[in-house]
């Protein structure tokens, strides 16, 4: 009987200090932490609360024509029906997604133009899960740009923020609607600015990011980690059709300057001075026998415009406009663009080895078909 109880003692003994010693480790599965500490952790949720509610889907419905690969009509019913009959024709309905942000509490949303080019009907879905049809208020296809109008209660809208202000390696937040599969939040960091060589529109000043953007996350919202909108997503660079790591957003500034004018005028007012060029480089130099300067060699000039009743001829180079120095096209177009039809801008250029000076009233850049 003592035996089983001293065999009973030890055994609690060296229990006790099992249990003594395993309080003192450190836990692999720590108790739920203090709000304190919650704040501290790594996280982006706090930005995306603050944005996502303005972040829409955009559901747009157009009508394709489409010629069926049917054998033709007999000729007796082809005079009956005639060549544009619903036997020789017929339109198909075609839906597309995309995304759109909400920018202002009265209903204005930015998305991209190619979003809702040519489309019949477009539907907007909120976060909460409201759906209405959007009215187009204007369009800027050489942006890729387009303003619509939804109607109803206690929209949420946005912050913005000041995109001149991004630096490469800054983190990013994309929102959008990829695939239809519903909002959804990726990050990555600002792996370039300035981007104006890309190919995609008329206009360019891209911010490039490495954060995952797929069909249907255009015209979504590019924000920073305040929640704040910072860019407009547009595109990806893919040999494939998917993400590769490269992604396009418009900046917030030059949206908002688009988005202005499409909300007063319905387009985007822009100068223009009638020329077209290309860029000056060592073998055009070479050839006239200069070397040493930057600009932009005239190739044509349009009758009457602005720069033809300036005097500008084929083969000036312009060197200079108002107080930007030209180095290419770009400079050209988007110094000109930035200015309003009937103000008067002065060129400087070369012109048969010799410097001259000229002056033009722009005229309103003729628009493209949206």
């Amino acid at each position: 009987m003592l035996r089983y109880i001293f065999i009973w003692g030890t055994a609690g003994l060296v229990t006790g200090l099992l249990i003594t010693l395993f309080m003192q480790l450190p836990s692999s599965h720590p108790l739920p932490p203090d709000n304190r500490t919650a704040l501290q952790r790594d996280s982006y949720a706090h930005a995306v609360q603050i944005a996502s509610p303005a972040v829409v889907s955009i559901k747009t419905l157009s009508f394709v024509k489409e010629t069926p690969n049917k054998p033709p009509l007999d000729p007796l019913l082809e005079r009956f029906f005639g060549q544009g009959s619903p036997h020789s024709n017929q339109f198909n309905t075609k839906t597309s997604l995309g995304s759109g942000v909400i920018l202002s509490k009265d209903g204005l949303i930015l998305t991209n133009y190619h979003v809702i080019a040519n489309t019949r009907e477009i539907n907007v879905t909120l976060m909460d899960g409201r759906s209405v049809k959007a009215q187009r208020v204007g369009a800027d296809p050489e942006t890729d740009l387009a303003l619509l109008k939804i109607e109803l209660n206690n929209l949420p809208a946005i912050p913005l923020s000041n995109s001149d202000q991004l630096e490469v390696g800054d983190i990013v937040l994309a929102i959008g609607n990829p695939y239809g599969v519903g909002q959804t939040v990726t990050q990555g960091i600002i792996s370039a600015t300035g981007r104006n060589r890309v190919g995609l529109n008329t206009y360019e000043n891209f911010i490039q990011t490495d954060a995952a953007i797929n069909p249907g996350n255009s015209g979504g919202a590019l924000i920073n980690t305040r929640g704040e909108l910072v860019a407009i997503n547009s595109a990806i660079y893919s040999q494939s059709g998917a993400y590769q790591g490269i992604s396009f957003s418009i900046p917030l500034n030059l949206a908002l300057s688009v988005m202005r004018d499409l909300a007063t005028h319905g387009q985007v007012v822009r100068g223009w001075l009638g020329v077209e060029g290309q860029d000056v480089n060592p073998e055009i130099l070479s050839k006239i026998g200069l070397k040493d300067i930057k600009g932009v060699l005239i190739t044509d000039v349009f009758k009457n415009s602005p720069a033809d009743k300036a005097g500008l001829r084929v083969g000036d180079i312009i060197t200079r406009i108002d107080d930007t120095d030209i180095n290419d096209v770009r400079d050209v177009l988007n110094t000109i663009a930035d200015s309003r039809p009937q103000q008067k801008v002065s060129i400087k250029g070369v012109r048969q080895m010799q410097s001259f000076n000229a002056s033009a009233v722009l005229i309103q850049r003729p628009q493209l078909s949206n």
